[in-house]
C-alpha cells in the first residue's frame, strides 16, 4: 500500500468556516429574539414596559452570544492566518505558525505557535468530520509551504578556538 500524496495547498486567500454550527447559531439567535418580542407583547397587563424590555434585552443578549459563536472562521492569506474565535481575533504571520493538530473528539483544532503556545481555531469544527479533516490538511500544507524557512546548514566545526 503506497502512502497518500502530499496534499496541495489551496490558493490564497482561503476561508474555512463552520457550516452547521453557524447555521444553528444564527437560526437559534433569530428565533430567540423574535420569540422574545412576541412573548413580551403577549405578557399579561400586570407586566409593565420595563419588564417587557427586560425580557427582550435578555434574549437579545443570548442572541448576541450565539452570533459571536457563529462568526468563527479561519482565514489564510499571503501574510498569514487570521483566527476569528467567539470573542477574540488573532492574527499570525506565517513564520509564527509551527503546525496544527486535532485529536479525536476535540471540538476544534489547535494551532501550535513558535513561542511554544497554542491557540484554538474555532472556525474549523470537529463535528463536521470530513470538512474538518480537509481544512486541517489544507492548513498544514500551507504552514509547510509558507512557514518559517528551514535553518541553513551549520558550517563544519573546525575546532579552532577564537583568539582574544
Amino acid at each position: 500500500m503506497s502512502a497518500p500524496p502530499d496534499p496541495k495547498a489551496p490558493p490564497l486567500p482561503v476561508v474555512w468556516l463552520p457550516r452547521r454550527s453557524r447555521a444553528v447559531a444564527y437560526t437559534v439567535a433569530a428565533a430567540l429574539v423574535a420569540g422574545s418580542v412576541v412573548f413580551a407583547v403577549l405578557l399579561p397587563s400586570r407586566f409593565q414596559l420595563p419588564d417587557r424590555i427586560g425580557v427582550v434585552a435578555f434574549f437579545c443578549g443570548i442572541g448576541w452570544v450565539l452570533y459571536m459563536l457563529g462568526r468563527s472562521r479561519v482565514t489564510a492569506d499571503e501574510r498569514g492566518v487570521t483566527l476569528v474565535n467567539a470573542f477574540r481575533v488573532h492574527r499570525y504571520e506565517w513564520a509564527e505558525l509551527i503546525g496544527v493538530h486535532m485529536a479525536v473528539g476535540d471540538p476544534w483544532p489547535r494551532i501550535d505557535l513558535a513561542d511554544g503556545s497554542s491557540v484554538g481555531a474555532m472556525g474549523i469544527q470537529g463535528s463536521e468530520k470530513e470538512a474538518a479533516r480537509r481544512a486541517i490538511t489544507e492548513l498544514r500544507a500551507l504552514i509547510r509551504q509558507r512557514g518559517e524557512a528551514p535553518e541553513p546548514p551549520r558550517p563544519p566545526d573546525r575546532g579552532d578556538a577564537a583568539e582574544a
